[in-house]
């Protein structure tokens, strides 16, 4: 120990006493600053949990906004579509009544005109007579049904005449068939020959030369006559 350091000087009761009463009000003043800082803490957190209150509040209000505007949205152009769609679908039905009664309309000249040339002057095929001339029969056999625009008729034959305003290609299968329906659909004609004719305003070469080669009698308008092409003609 050291010997020289003066003596440490004793402290009076009221040193003590006032020691004690600062160092009350030191911590009486610390536990007022930590409880203000708590209560300012309390209210910074109750601010920050209504500021994200808010938050999802207008987040939601805009989430829902969005779809209210999106369903609209969808709705409308739906509207718009169906209505287009329903516009679209009956100019479109317009048009196909009015070309099906064009074509009806120029299919019907058709019949007529060649009727009428058959009826007056045009019954002979291949070198044979026709008595009797039918227009638009029917067959009506199960598995057999069938029209036939033309019949001429005699003793012996049969000529089948299918006329078309403006005929194709693919109405030669058609035409060859009509000899097997005929024969069942009316079996009292089942022993006649059958002669097959395509009648047209309009022939194409193509159209012509098929003709010519299954057999069928070539019928066409030339000029105000019709004209009939039965060199190459067969008996079905």
């Amino acid at each position: 120990m050291n010997k020289n350091l003066p003596p440490f000087p004793s402290a009076t009761p009221e040193q003590i006493w006032a020691i004690l009463q600062e160092t009350a009000l030191l911590q009486k003043e610390n536990e007022r600053i930590i409880k203000e800082n708590a209560v300012a803490a309390e209210q910074r957190n109750k601010e920050a949990d209504k500021r994200r209150e808010e938050y999802e509040r207008e987040r939601k209000k805009s989430n829902e906004e969005y779809e209210r505007e999106r369903k609209k949205a969808n709705e409308e152009y739906e509207r718009e579509r169906k209505k287009s769609n329903e516009e679209y679908e009956r100019r479109m039905k317009n048009i196909e009544n009015r070309v099906g009664a064009w074509s009806h309309n120029h299919g019907e000249f058709a019949e007529e005109y060649f009727f009428n040339s058959f009826e007056q002057n045009q019954r002979s095929f291949f070198g044979e007579k026709f008595d009797e001339i039918e227009q638009n029969v029917k067959g009506i056999k199960k598995n057999f049904k069938d029209e036939y625009d033309i019949v001429l008729i005699n003793g012996k034959s049969i000529g089948i005449i299918e006329v078309k305003y403006k005929a194709h290609e693919n109405d030669i299968p058609k035409i060859l068939k009509k000899s097997q329906t005929f024969r069942v659909n009316f079996q009292e004609y089942a022993n006649h020959q059958i002669y097959l004719g395509l009648a047209t305003m309009a022939f194409y070469p193509e159209l012509e030369q098929a003709c010519i080669k299954q057999g069928i009698a070539v019928i066409k308008q030339v000029g105000d006559t019709v004209v009939i092409n039965d060199e190459h003609l067969k008996v079905f």
